[in-house]
């Protein structure tokens, strides 16, 4: 140890020892587990803000700057895209390559010269099975699937930013359907930081034009939409991170309205796709799983319409042969028919005799044959 000197340093000087030490007594780089506080860009250079698990009361046991320089972040954060398929970001957890670095103006910092993907994405993956088996115990994983999705699916609040070519997409294949679609857009964020609370907003919007403000009298409720469906499209196809949101999940499984997701992912699903009462690819797959249902729908009243044409027909079949076995037994009960097998028919004042007991002599009767009739007088019995 150095022996104590009154010898006054200046604060450069005692800032030279200080780095001195620590080259002395550190290894050239360490391997650190951290969490991501904050994360900017400037210049091509990554700043960041590391801090250690925070305690129980939400305090960072450690924190320390950090900075990924320009050369070293494009190769890292692309090898960290690729291999976790999000970007770095805000609150994930991450294991780091660092050097200690101190400055006699800016202080101790670290600069970050790796990086391991595998342990945030073995993090992501805990924290999606948490997110997930917290929906399961709220009874919310399987909440939208309660909810009948109407027969004729037309009338659609759409969730999407508005630039969004998956959006643009979405409205041209409906558009241009044989079917009368109706949107609404709700415009929201769709990546980032912000885009769970954004489309939290878009559902409220649209949970007040089905509950709109009370305006006086009554009656029944009329809700203007049949579904809502939220796409993404256009954007960075690795930014998913907002759609496995707790809180954006749970409000999407309890809503009153069946949901559908075109989220535009292709290597892993989403928790917001769990929830969901259909879940597609792509924007453009719910435009066709929308268009497919109508048809569905038109040939199943096609085949309806065409089987009581059936029935109809073949009740008038049924009915008409009735009709001629009615009229051939009424044409064998025909008099004229009688007549002309040689039988008569004998009247008294207009009605049948049935027996020689109905006729005294000197009534007048009339014998009916098949060519006229015979006026005669009764002489005796």
């Amino acid at each position: 140890m150095e022996t104590l000197s009154r010898t006054p340093l200046t604060l450069s000087e005692l800032c030279a020892r200080i780095g001195e030490a620590l080259d002395d007594g550190l290894a050239p780089s360490y391997w650190v587990k951290a969490e991501v506080s904050s994360l900017s860009r400037k210049g091509g250079h990554l700043y960041l803000e590391l801090i250690d698990s925070p305690n129980a009361k939400n305090n960072a046991n450690a924190k320390m700057r950090a900075t990924c320089w320009s050369g070293t972040q494009e190769l890292l954060t692309a090898y960290f895209e690729s291999e976790t398929g999000q970007p770095l970001q805000a609150g994930m957890a991450v294991l780091v390559e660092v050097e200690v670095q101190w400055h006699a103006v800016y202080g101790l910092s670290l600069s970050i010269i790796g990086i391991d993907p595998s342990y945030t994405i073995g993090d992501i993956a805990r924290l999606r099975q948490q997110t997930i088996a917290q929906l399961r115990a709220d009874g919310l994983l399987d909440a939208q699937q309660l909810l009948p999705l109407p027969t004729l699916i037309r009338r659609i609040a759409v969730i999407s930013s508005p630039q969004a070519a998956g959006y643009e997409d979405f409205i041209h294949q409906l558009t241009h359907s044989p079917y009368p679609f109706h949107t609404q857009l709700f415009g929201a964020t769709m990546q980032g930081d912000s885009a769970a609370k954004s489309i939290l907003a878009a559902l409220e919007e649209i949970s007040n034009e089905i509950h709109p403000s009370f305006q006086g009298g009554a009656g029944g409720r009329l809700i203007p939409f049949d579904c809502v469906v939220i796409i993404r499209g256009g954007g960075a196809t690795t930014d998913l991170s907002c759609f496995d949101d707790y809180t954006l999940c749970a409000v999407c499984a309890q809503f009153e309205l069946p949901i559908l997701t075109g989220i535009g992912h292709t290597r892993d699903i989403a928790i917001l796709d769990l929830v969901a009462h259909e879940a597609l690819k792509t924007p453009t797959a719910v435009a066709e799983w929308l268009i497919h249902r109508m048809q569905e729908q038109e040939n199943r009243i096609t085949e309806l319409l065409t089987r009581l044409q059936r029935t109809a027909e073949r009740q008038i079949l049924i009915r008409r042969h009735r009709i001629e076995l009615l009229e051939q037994r009424l044409a064998a009960c025909n008099p004229e028919r009688i007549y002309r097998m040689g039988y008569s028919l004998l009247t008294k004042d207009g009605h049948p005799v049935r027996s020689v007991h109905d006729l005294l002599p000197g009534d007048r009767i009339t014998t009916h044959l098949a060519d006229g009739s015979v006026e005669s007088i009764v002489q005796g019995k």
